[in-house]
């Protein structure tokens, strides 16, 4: 099965003095003659381990402009891959040039709020990753602290899968887990605080990590996007069921409801769907920088 669905990846454009090199859910990347690598956001979109048939329009660009951001607000506690932002026009604002890194073979996942994956492993054994926590907890909850809750890194069309802590040492060492674990952390810590300051919760989300050629962790792919993280509105936040999202949880959400059985190519999207995704996008980043986009 693969999650592109049966026409497979879409034909990456062509851009002069850069070379294809492979084609991801949302991201195309391409190498040029100095070694950088030229990372293109797409306004792909995908849930549920599948790629959309529908792109949400002028995604790809708030992805590229809001981890630009982030990426800024954060250099004080880890540097990131950017290289520069002067890429051709055919991919303007949706393109950033980065160092090639020797990325870790694990999502980093920092969870502050239960909900999703967390939720239902939590009703089945009170824990998340290894994680115990508190009885009684809601779909929704503020957890007592945050915690890291890694997960495999899986191929297009394939289920990441969540691991504990112990999993994670033994597939890419006691330090660098440890480091990683620290990282992600206070990364997730600094931008939520940052985030509720604006009116936002921010329930959860994903870092990637890898090695520059100098052997330093660095900060890569995106960082803080409505594609990898949990929004919440904060002014109308209650645990105990959905809420209120700046993110692609309200595609999920129709996509539940529509009876599509996620073991077939997803359907195309409605247009009323499609706009009111792209809205929520604009909306967390007018919310989180304070810019129109």
């Amino acid at each position: 099965m693969s999650g592109f669905g049966l026409a497979g990846p879409p034909p990456a454009a062509k851009i002069p003095g850069w070379t294809h090199v492979r084609t991801g859910k949302v991201r195309d990347l391409y190498s040029n003659d100095k070694s950088e690598i030229l990372l293109v956001a797409s306004d792909r979109v995908s849930a549920f381990d599948w790629v959309m048939p529908t792109v949400i329009p002028n995604k790809g660009a708030v992805l590229t402009q809001l981890s630009l951001f982030w990426f800024e607000l954060l250099e004080d506690i880890i540097p990131n891959h950017i290289i520069s932002v002067d890429v051709p026009a055919v991919v303007e604002d949706r393109a950033v040039i980065v160092q090639p890194l020797q990325m870790f073979d694990i999502e980093c996942v920092a969870r502050g709020y239960l909900t999703g994956s967390g939720w239902s492993e939590y009703q089945s054994n009170s824990a998340v990753c290894g994680n115990s926590l508190p009885s009684g907890l809601l779909d929704g909850s503020k957890l007592p602290t945050t915690i890291f809750t890694p997960a495999t890194k899986a191929a297009v069309g394939d289920h990441d899968i969540n691991i504990d802590f112990e999993t994670t040492v033994q597939s890419i060492g006691a330090d660098d887990a440890i480091a990683l674990k620290d990282l992600t952390t206070r990364l997730y810590n600094t931008a939520a605080d940052f985030a509720q300051e604006r009116g936002i919760i921010l329930a959860d989300t994903k870092f990637e990590f890898g090695r520059n050629a100098k052997g330093e962790i660095i900060l890569g792919d995106e960082a803080l996007t409505p594609d990898s993280s949990r929004f919440w509105e904060l002014s109308t936040w209650s645990p105990g069921g959905a809420q209120a999202s700046f993110d692609k949880q309200f595609l999920r959400d129709y996509l539940v409801s529509s009876g599509w059985d996620r073991n077939s190519p997803p359907p195309e999207i409605p247009e009323e769907i499609v706009e009111k995704t792209s809205l929520r996008y604009e909306e967390a980043f007018y919310r989180l920088t304070g810019s129109k986009f």
